[in-house]
């Protein structure tokens, strides 16, 4: 199976802690939108996370 865009539309963009540098570059999609502009997403491998929406960003 191969991931398209449409089905991870977004890459986390921020690494400013071992946690988020983890992360970053990562394709993920969001599975839901939550209060105070937060989201849980799902990475390419099936690894959930609630993350800020802020550190989102279109992939190309």
């Amino acid at each position: 199976m191969t991931e398209t865009v449409g089905e991870f539309p977004y890459i986390y963009a921020w690494g400013n802690n071992s946690k988020r540098a983890a992360l970053k570059g990562r394709r993920c999609g969001v599975l839901h939108r939550m209060e105070l502009n937060s989201a849980v997403v799902e990475f390419e491998n099936g690894q959930r996370e609630v993350i800020s929406r802020n550190a989102l960003r279109k992939a190309k």
